[in-house]
C-alpha cells in the first residue's frame, strides 16, 4: 500500500477531503484502485504491486502562503500563487513508511520540467534566464527539503520544515513550468502558423511524400513528437442550436474560422422517430451562405446524461436494439448534412462508460459502426473520434471504463480508420475530470496524445467566467474544481484562453481549437458561464481574445500578449 503524510501548516493534517484523487501507472495510464484519507494519511489501495503515482488536487494559493509564512516576492522568492490545481507524484514503490506528499509532488514537477526542457528543445535558455533562475531556486529548495525530511516527527520520520521547503520547491517549479510552456509557444507559434515547421518536416522526414505536389497530408516528424499538419490551425466555437440571436451571429462572424454544431441526440431527436431540424438548419445555413465558414458536426453520438434523449434509456440493456438506433441516427444525420459538413466528430467519450454501460467489444463495435456510416455515405469527409477526460482519472473508480489512451490505441490497432482524434479539455466545473490544471501539464498532455501519430484537435476547451454556484454543494465537495491563479472571473477566463489556446495552436500536430460554447444558455449542456457571450447577451472579454488569436494566426505572428516575454496571466 502507498501512503502519504499530509501537513496543514506546520502540523500533520487531521481532516481532509480528497479531491480528484486518482492513481496512475507507467506511461501515465490510470490504475484502478481506492484512495482515502485516514488518520492523517492518504492511503492508496491498488490491485497490483507495480510502482504507482498519486494524482490529487493541492492548494497552492494565498491560504497556503499565510499558513507557511511565505512572503510573495520577498526573501522566500515565492512567485504569485498558481492556484488550487491537480498535481501528481512520480511513480513510487510500496513501503511501510509513508511518503511526504509535498516532497513527492515537487520531485515529479522538477522531473517534468527537465523532460519538457528536452522535448521542447529549450536548453539554450541559459543560466541567467528568468525561467532557469526560477527552476534553480526550486531545485535548491527541494535539496534542502531532502536534507530536512528525516529530522523531527518520531512516528513517521518526517518534519514540518521539510514540508515547508517542499511546498516552496513545488510552488517555484510549477511557476517555472508554466513559463516554460509559454516560452515554447512563443518560439513555435509563428513557424507553425506560417507553415515553416511543416516545410521543415517535408524536407527532413523519411515519411514525407515523394512528390511535393502531393504534400497535403500530415507528415510524421522525426525531431518532434507526432505529425506536422499542412494547413494553418483554425479557431472555432461550439454553438448550441437554440442560441441563434443577432449578437451570437455577430460574435461568431468576428471571432471564428469555423462553426461546430454539437448535434446532440437529445436536441436532434427529442422524441423517438421525430427529428427537430430547424435550429440546426438555421445555424448551418447562416455559416455556409452568410459567414462562408466551414461547419464541423458533433460529437454526433455522445452518451453523457445531458446529451441522450429520455426515450433511449428504454433500450440501455438491449445492446442489439440500441446498436440499430445508433446506426439509424448516424445515417439520418449524415444523409441530411453531408453537403454542408466537412468534418464529423462521430463519437465522444464512449471510453468513460459512466451513463450507458458497454463491454469492451461493444465499445469497439459502436466505434466501428459510427465511423463506417460516415465513410460510406460521405467518403470525402474527415472522421474524428473525441476523447473526453484526457487525464483519465475516472478509471481509478470505474473499472468498467477504458483508459483514454488505451481506447485510442485499440481503435487504431483494430483497423478502424479515423483521420484524427479530438480532446475535450474543460476545467473549473465541480464534475469528475474538470479540475483545474496548470499550463505545463496541459501542454504535456497534448504531447502525450500526439504520440498516436494522428492530427489532434480540441473540440471543447474552456473555463468559466465565474465561480460555479455548485462549488458550495457539500455533495460535490470531492469534485471541487479548484482554480488557476485566482478564483474564476471574466478576466481570468480571457487570460486562460490566451495562454492555453496559444500553447495548443503552436503545436504542429494541432489542426483546430474549439471553444466550448458561444452563448451562456439558461440551462447549459456544457459549462455554466463558460461561453463567449453572457446570458444577458453581452460579449465577454474572452470573445475579443479569441478574435485576437484568430487574427494572429492569419497574420502569422504571436498574439499581442505573448509578444511580451515576461507576460504571465494576472501578473499585470
Amino acid at each position: 500500500m502507498l501512503s502519504f503524510l499530509v501537513f496543514e501548516g506546520d502540523k500533520p493534517q487531521a481532516e481532509r477531503v480528497l479531491r480528484h484523487a486518482h492513481l496512475l501507472g507507467p506511461e501515465s495510464v490510470p490504475v484502478a484502485g481506492e484512495v482515502r484519507f485516514e488518520a492523517g494519511l492518504i492511503l492508496c489501495t491498488k490491485s497490483s504491486g507495480e510502482a504507482t503515482s498519486l494524482g490529487v488536487q493541492v492548494g497552492l494559493d494565498q491560504k497556503t502562503i499565510d499558513e507557511l509564512g511565505f512572503a510573495v516576492g520577498g526573501e522566500d522568492g515565492v512567485t504569485p500563487p498558481p492556484g488550487a490545481i491537480t498535481l501528481r507524484t512520480c511513480l513510487l514503490p510500496e513501503r511501510d513508511r509513508p511518503y511526504l506528499l509535498s516532497l513527492e509532488l515537487a520531485r515529479h514537477r522538477l522531473m517534468l520540467y527537465l523532460n519538457k526542457l528536452e522535448d521542447w528543445q529549450l536548453f539554450d535558455l541559459g543560466p541567467d534566464h528568468e525561467i532557469t533562475r526560477l527552476f534553480e531556486r526550486a531545485r535548491h529548495a527541494f535539496t534542502e527539503a531532502l536534507v530536512a525530511q528525516r529530522a523531527g516527527d518520531a512516528e513517521h520520520g518526517l518534519d514540518a520544515k521539510a514540508h515547508r521547503l517542499a511546498v516552496k520547491s513545488l510552488w517555484l517549479a510549477v511557476e517555472a513550468g508554466e513559463r516554460l510552456a509559454l516560452e515554447s509557444a512563443r518560439r513555435d507559434f509563428t513557424p507553425r502558423v506560417s507553415g515553416q515547421i511543416y516545410e521543415h518536416t517535408l524536407e527532413t522526414s523519411p515519411h514525407a511524400p515523394a512528390s511535393r505536389q502531393r504534400a497535403t497530408q500530415p507528415v510524421l516528424s522525426i525531431d518532434r513528437v507526432g505529425v506536422a499538419v499542412p494547413n494553418r490551425p483554425a479557431v472555432g466555437c461550439s454553438v448550441s442550436p437554440a442560441s441563434f440571436t443577432d449578437v451570437a451571429q455577430q460574435v461568431a462572424l468576428d471571432t471564428l474560422d469555423y462553426l461546430q454544431i454539437p448535434m446532440r441526440w437529445i436536441e436532434m431527436e427529442p422524441e423517438e422517430g421525430k427529428y427537430f431540424w430547424r435550429n440546426t438548419d438555421q445555424w448551418i445555413e447562416w455559416a455556409v451562405r452568410r459567414a462562408k465558414i466551414p461547419v464541423v458536426a458533433g460529437p454526433v453520438i455522445d452518451f453523457r446524461q445531458k446529451c441522450v434523449p429520455r426515450w433511449l434509456y428504454v433500450w440501455e440493456n438491449d445492446y442489439e436494439t440500441l446498436r440499430e438506433f445508433v446506426y439509424e441516427h448516424m445515417k439520418n444525420l449524415v444523409t441530411r448534412y453531408r453537403r454542408t459538413i466537412g468534418r464529423w466528430v462521430v463519437l465522444g467519450g464512449l471510453h468513460v462508460n459512466d451513463n450507458f454501460h458497454f463491454t469492451f467489444d461493444q465499445m469497439m463495435d459502436l466505434t466501428r459502426i459510427c465511423v463506417l456510416v460516415v465513410r460510406k455515405l460521405h467518403p470525402t469527409a474527415q472522421v474524428i473520434l473525441e476523447i473526453t477526460h484526457p487525464w483519465g482519472e475516472y478509471h481509478t473508480a470505474n473499472r468498467r471504463s477504458l483508459p483514454p489512451m488505451l481506447y485510442a490505441e485499440m481503435v487504431t490497432q483494430s483497423g478502424i480508420m479515423v483521420d484524427g482524434f479530438s480532446l475535450r479539455v474543460q476545467m473549473g466545473q465541480p464534475l469528475p475530470g474538470q479540475s483545474a490544471r496548470d499550463l505545463m501539464v496541459f501542454s504535456s498532455m497534448l504531447d502525450r496524445y500526439a504520440g498516436l501519430d494522428k492530427p489532434l484537435s480540441l473540440t471543447a476547451v474552456g473555463v468559466p467566467s465565474g465561480v460555479p454556484e455548485a462549488v458550495g454543494n457539500p455533495d460535490l465537495a470531492e469534485f471541487h474544481p479548484g482554480f488557476w491563479r485566482a478564483p474564476w472571473s471574466e478576466r481570468l477566463q480571457a487570460d486562460w484562453a490566451t495562454a492555453a489556446m496559444s500553447i495548443a495552436l503552436a503545436k504542429p500536430y494541432i489542426q483546430s481549437v474549439t471553444w466550448q460554447e458561444l452563448y451562456d444558455m439558461p440551462d447549459p449542456t456544457e459549462m455554466p458561464r463558460g461561453g463567449l457571450i453572457s446570458v444577458d447577451g453581452t460579449p465577454k472579454p474572452v470573445a475579443s481574445r479569441l478574435a485576437e488569436i484568430r487574427n494572429a494566426v492569419r497574420e502569422g505572428q504571436l498574439p499581442e500578449r505573448l509578444r511580451n516575454p515576461s507576460w504571465i496571466p494576472l501578473s499585470d
